[in-house]
């Protein structure tokens, strides 16, 4: 079997599929793509926007919400150049370097987009369960602290996955099945053991999205320990009403997550059209749904927005 390495005289680079089998139809597939992709940068840039205007939304729930807006812009403007890329121009090929390049931001993204949501649910502990405390608590310092410990649990995590994968040699093969590269998919062109790879991606589960999503449903656990305990049914669904917003985003990040790895668990077998579907959705849906479901639900930004656009 002929291996190619990154060290390989020849020049290297992947083939990216967006749909396999469906080429002739990517002019009419880049249309819903194109409007996601348009409504993702359009409604988080929005949301940037009206927070940053408005001083009376400088307070750490829509500090944490402009933390989620950048990083649901960052995973968009990551994937977009090759999925639209490949799209319109039929640009398939992507070098080795920028391959990993986008592995990188990909999984550190995504990665954040878990911790935010969890820095997010702990706001929404202490806004409900120690109120009195939340100004002291969660302090513009505090805030700051955490957004910088979220970018480095989340680079320093996904740094050695990129080293162990970027120093093993590829195989002659390397057609990729998603329009990004992405570690489970890269995993299979290699042409050596990846016994430690494979370890070390099931800890990073563990270890970080796994570990978000208890300590969220054990704060969530606390908040409604604490709802029950209202007495005035008003206030109850008041203060229910307060996280509904985070809710919807925890569940439009986690859900497709699950599916995808349920998918590629349980159903090896599956036309590839299934796993490429569902890994787009588990990195389209969140940056699309997230400015949507906080201008929706969320009074205030919902306001400024309309404010915002009045005297445009």
């Amino acid at each position: 079997m002929i291996l190619v390495t990154n060290s390989s005289e020849l020049p290297f680079y992947f083939i990216l599929l967006v749909i396999p089998g469906v080429e002739v139809f990517h002019t009419w597939i880049s249309i819903p793509f194109c409007c996601f992709y348009t409504v993702s940068i359009m409604g988080n840039t929005i949301v940037l926007a009206v927070i940053r205007a408005e001083p009376s939304l400088h307070e750490p729930m829509y500090l944490f919400l402009s933390m989620l807006a950048l990083t649901d812009l960052g995973l968009t403007f990551t994937t977009l150049p090759t999925v639209m890329g490949i799209l319109w121009f039929n640009a398939s090929k992507i070098s080795f370097e920028a391959c990993f390049a986008q592995f990188f931001f990909v999984h550190s993204f995504s990665f954040m987009e878990s911790s935010v949501l969890l820095a997010m649910s702990f706001d929404r502990y202490v806004a409900i369960c120690r109120p009195l405390h939340y100004a002291s608590i969660l302090t513009n310092q505090v805030i700051r602290r955490i957004g910088l410990a979220i970018i480095c649990r989340c680079v320093l995590a996904v740094i050695p996955g990129l080293v162990l994968l970027i120093r093993l040699p590829f195989c002659s093969s390397h057609k990729l099945s998603h329009s990004y590269c992405f570690h489970p998919d890269m995993i299979h062109l290699v042409c050596a053991d990846t016994t430690i790879n494979n370890w070390y991606g099931f800890f990073l589960a563990i270890s970080i999205n796994m570990l978000d999503s208890l300590l969220i449903m054990l704060s969530y656990g606390l908040i409604l320990r604490s709802v029950l305990r209202i007495g005035s049914h008003v206030e109850r669904l008041r203060a229910l009403n307060n996280c509904m917003s985070h809710i919807l985003a925890v569940l439009v990040f986690y859900v497709p997550m699950v599916g995808v790895s349920t998918t590629h668990r349980f159903a090896k077998h599956a036309p590839p059209i299934v796993h490429v579907i569902m890994a787009n959705i588990c990195l389209l849906i969140p940056p699309v749904m997230n400015p949507i479901i906080y201008s929706v639900k969320t009074k205030q930004i919902r306001r400024e927005i309309f404010h915002l656009l009045s005297h445009k």
